[in-house]
């Protein structure tokens, strides 16, 4: 019988996420996270999974079409919600870990 996926939700959250490449962040521990993509629509929201990225794999990011439109970083406020580098608030949906895998999923706040 296949063993079912260890799925964990966390409440212990990077504290910044700074842009270190192309659809690539780093946090405080210089754990690598991959945005996965961004959701549109009635709500913004921004998927963010950890994994392990070879330093000669990330491009620094020069190009001010990406730095326009994903945030340089987010930093944690009170535990619960970001605010990233262009003033906006962004709501954590959920912070979870499944087999090892840590992944965050933001959603933009509507006041922002």
């Amino acid at each position: 019988m296949a063993e079912l996926p260890l799925k964990v939700h966390l409440n212990s959250h990077p504290f910044s996420l700074r842009i270190h490449g192309h659809s690539v962040y780093k946090d405080e521990t210089q754990h690598t996270w991959l945005h996965l993509g961004m959701e549109t629509g009635c709500v913004l929201k921004v998927q963010l999974r950890q994994e392990v990225i070879p330093s000669e794999h990330i491009t620094l990011i020069t190009s001010p079409q990406i730095s326009g439109t994903m945030p340089s970083m987010w930093s944690l406020q009170f535990g619960s919600w970001y605010l990233d580098s262009m003033g906006r608030f962004w709501r954590i949906v959920h912070h979870i870990k499944e087999d090892d895998i840590e992944e965050i999923i933001l959603e933009l706040m509507e006041d922002s």
